[in-house]
């Protein structure tokens, strides 16, 4: 009896299974009766079918992501670019998606690649390097969307979005905007380094200027307070000779005796008679 029992509980089971399936809330199903579709199921819940009548095809509602190896283009100075893009798209039209592709998920990212290159390829081709790296992604990506949608309407989905991840230069183009860039940097150098040299020049003319004039008026000013000196000092001479001839006489006498004999090796061959030595002498006169 058990064994029977177990049997019953297992026809059952497959019984059941065959009639009931889910629908899931990602999930979009599609009801086939001999290959030919009768229903869409898109709400959640447990269904019906007749075993062995009706098919079943699950299709994943959620959005898909197409993300293709990085691809090779020409700008509009044919200059090659390496583009990392992808692709967001769902199923919005299950039974569009069904009769256009056989509900087959690689056929239909296989279509979608090719549009996608076309796009990128014809945009590309209308920009320059530098349009594409620096200001005009956005406008390349929203051309993408705005022309695949018209391809892909027919297959029964929806493009989200596109977006370029990366562009890389090629070795060589690299290597020609590098050498571009070097010699840009080095002219910007140069153009410093001469604004740099007259600036320079500038300001020591201006400098040498200056300690030309500055050593000018001090020589001016050391002549002139020289010459006051020297003025005031014949001034105070005279004043002084006027006041007592013979001691201004004798003083000179003593500065020009200093004078002559301030080293013991000197010798001088005079006549003491001379008015050299007639302070030596009371008698000379």
């Amino acid at each position: 009896m058990q064994k029977i029992g177990l049997a019953i509980i297992a026809v059952l089971f497959l019984v059941l299974s065959s009639v009931l399936y889910t629908v899931n809330e990602t999930q979009t199903v599609i009801k086939l009766r001999l290959g030919e579709i009768i229903t869409v199921e898109e709400s959640p819940g447990l269904k019906f079918k007749m075993p062995f009548v009706n098919n079943i095809i699950k299709f994943d509602n959620r959005i898909q992501t197409l993300d293709e190896p990085a691809e090779r283009f020409l700008t509009s100075e044919k200059k090659n670019v390496i583009v990392d893009s992808y692709v967001k798209w769902r199923i919005i039209d299950a039974e569009q998606f069904y009769k256009s592709t056989g509900g087959n998920i690689v056929r239909t990212n296989n279509r979608l690649t090719q549009i996608i290159k076309t796009g990128l390829k014809s945009e590309f081709s209308k920009r320059t390097i530098a349009d594409v790296v620096s200001n005009e992604r956005s406008e390349i990506m929203s051309n993408i969307v705005r022309l695949a949608k018209k391809d892909i309407a027919q297959f029964g989905i929806e493009i989200v979005d596109v977006r370029i991840k990366r562009i890389d230069l090629s070795q060589e183009v690299s290597n020609s905007v590098y050498r571009r860039m070097q010699a840009e940097r080095q002219r910007v150098a140069k153009e410093f380094r001469s604004k740099g040299a007259e600036k320079a020049e500038i300001i020591r003319a201006a400098a040498d200027k200056k300690r030309t004039i500055i050593l000018a008026n001090a020589y001016r000013d050391s002549e002139k307070i020289r010459g006051e000196g020297d003025a005031a000092s014949a001034n105070n001479y005279a004043q002084a000779y006027n006041k007592n001839t013979d001691f201004y006489a004798f003083y000179r006498a003593l500065a020009s005796y200093k004078k002559s004999f301030s080293n013991q090796s000197n010798i001088l061959i005079l006549n003491p008679n001379t008015e050299f030595f007639r302070h030596f002498s009371p008698q000379i006169k």
